[in-house]
């Protein structure tokens, strides 16, 4: 956190795992107050993809319904849904991405 300022605390519903993880950014990241929010956006799709992923482990990918026929459980969804959240807030905060060394100019149809 910026200088004066105490590291904002994790939530209550996340796993330990989660909550370390979360203060361990919240320590190494000068964040702001959106970026806390997004941070714990992340860190709830995390654990989120966690608990369909132990589901899966359990149950398995699939079920019989009442016809005999196998379907998907709804945990696959819930576990691609998670994993993109996770993956898109974790580059909307930039935490493992370093500065370009130039920018490159957007295509044009000059250019094609």
């Amino acid at each position: 956190m910026k200088d004066g300022v105490t590291a904002p605390k994790p939530p209550p519903h996340l796993r330990q795992a989660t909550k370390k993880w979360f203060k361990s950014v919240c320590e190494d990241y000068a964040l702001d107050a959106h970026h806390v929010r997004l941070l714990t956006l992340a860190a709830e799709a995390y654990d989120q993809a966690q608990t369909a992923r132990e589901v899966l482990d359990m149950d398995g990918q699939t079920f019989t319904d009442r016809f005999g026929q196998p379907k998907e459980r709804p945990e696959c969804g819930i576990l691609q849904n998670a994993r993109i959240a996770f993956a898109r807030l974790i580059r909307e905060l930039a935490l493992d991405v370093d500065e370009p060394a130039d920018s490159r100019p957007p295509r044009t149809r000059e250019y094609r």
